[in-house]
């Protein structure tokens, strides 16, 4: 008690003046404040933005812990070999590849709230208004979707650029056209591609030991579809995420529960989930056609990924992640009802259609995503336009009373 009524007083301290932003978030933080409302009417709920944001954290956190563990194996097994008989305990929840993931992913989480909360902060004292939390999300996304030895500096440089391009610029929290992580996730891919894909990348040390005899090769399904080659995984290995890639994005399984909690507890649309699914299995299976038709040689450079079964892109890259935590985000999609299905198909769609046609980065459910994110503004728009002309449809058929004839005229006035 103590130390929240030193806290107290120091808030009243510093009340009104340039540092208050600051202070304000260090102390609701710790404490929940202790104003309340005295006067008119007010919307009353339990869950507030921060809730709302420590939900999707807590929905992260299985696929942070899997992707440190999974950091750790896939470093072992590309130096000692893949084990014949593999078990979950002796192989994968060792404190050994813990430590490897400890060591290697922490540091990108560091780096992210560091960095991403500094500006954050600098922007609030700047402008004068209170430190927003929509940040804590988006530090907690983007470890999750670089590779495991992803330069620290170069993470930082991103993180800058995402945050202020991205969210500042636009006004903050709640304003931004674009997903904040998404474009810290464009930024490192077109600014340092051969850090962001190859198959050097995805496993830790990799970097350092390319070119070396005993270079480990860290290849991701993916890119080995896109080389034309074949890869050893089995289908439960990409279901439950024992294979490279980003740090977050390979368990399927952990996604899928993390996509059901969310969906729970009502913080992301279960409409954009469905719709993206929808589109990936689409545009995977006119692949397929194509490529059952005969109409594709097999010599062709994206055979391989054509002819890949249209439902396992659900269970590689990241496109399950794509969907789950990035596609529902509520401030960059759409906020129609239908426009959502609309949204998420195409979000599908495009993603599987960008890994065929890109095989020198045959992942695309990022740059699928930003895409949507700028016209889900006009998804919405025509949703709500072809709304209205229905119901200037139903007037023509509906019985006007004298009084309200005049009100009818006008609305048609207005909208035509």
């Amino acid at each position: 008690m103590a130390l929240k009524e030193k806290l107290h007083q120091l808030k009243l301290k510093y009340q009104g003046k340039k540092m208050a932003p600051a202070f304000n978030a260090l102390h609701t933080f710790l404490y929940t404040p202790n104003e309340t409302t005295h006067s008119g009417a007010h919307v009353r709920a339990a869950d507030d933005l921060k809730r709302t944001m420590n939900t999707v954290i807590l929905s992260l956190v299985p696929c942070l812990l899997f992707g440190m563990f999974n950091a750790g194996y896939q470093h072992y097994s590309a130096i000692n070999g893949f084990p014949e008989n593999f078990s979950l305990f002796e192989h994968f929840l060792t404190w050994d590849n813990f430590w490897v993931g400890v060591t290697t992913v922490l540091p990108l989480v560091i780096v992210s709230y560091g960095v991403g909360l500094a500006i954050e902060f600098l922007f609030a004292v700047i402008k004068g208004h209170e430190v927003e939390e929509g940040y804590l999300v988006t530090g907690m996304l983007v470890p999750l979707i670089v590779p495991v030895d992803t330069p620290l500096w170069m993470l930082a440089i991103a993180v800058v650029f995402g945050v202020v391009i991205g969210k500042e610029v636009f006004g903050g929290t709640g304003m931004n056209i674009l997903n904040p992580a998404l474009t810290i996730r464009a930024f490192l891919f077109f600014a340092y591609p051969t850090w962001m894909s190859g198959d050097k990348v995805w496993v830790h040390e990799a970097v350092e030991r390319a070119g070396t005899a005993d270079a480990i090769s860290g290849e991701t399904i993916l890119g080995s579809l896109a080389q034309g080659s074949d890869y050893s995984y089995s289908l439960a290995d990409m279901f439950y995420g024992f294979i490279p890639g980003s740090v977050g994005e390979t368990s399927t399984l952990l996604i899928l529960l993390g996509g059901l909690f969310l969906i729970f507890s009502k913080i992301a649309s279960w409409r954009i989930m469905v719709s993206a699914v929808i589109g990936a299995l689409a545009m995977g299976l006119i692949f397929n056609g194509i490529v059952d038709a005969g109409w594709l040689p097999e010599y062709s450079k994206f055979y391989s990924l054509m002819s890949f079964p249209f439902w396992q892109h659900l269970i590689v890259g990241g496109l399950a992640f794509g969907i789950v935590f990035m596609a529902t985000d509520p401030v960059t999609g759409s906020q129609t009802n239908k426009g959502k299905w609309y949204y998420g198909f195409f979000i599908g769609f495009l993603s599987v259609m960008i890994r065929v046609f890109n095989p020198g980065y045959p992942e695309g459910v990022f740059l699928a995503i930003l895409l949507m994110n700028v016209f889900a503004p006009t998804i919405d728009h025509y949703v709500v336009k072809g709304n209205i002309k229905k119901r200037l449809k139903r007037l023509k058929t509906a019985t006007i009373y004298p009084k309200a004839s005049d009100e009818v005229d006008s609305l048609k006035t207005e909208t035509a």
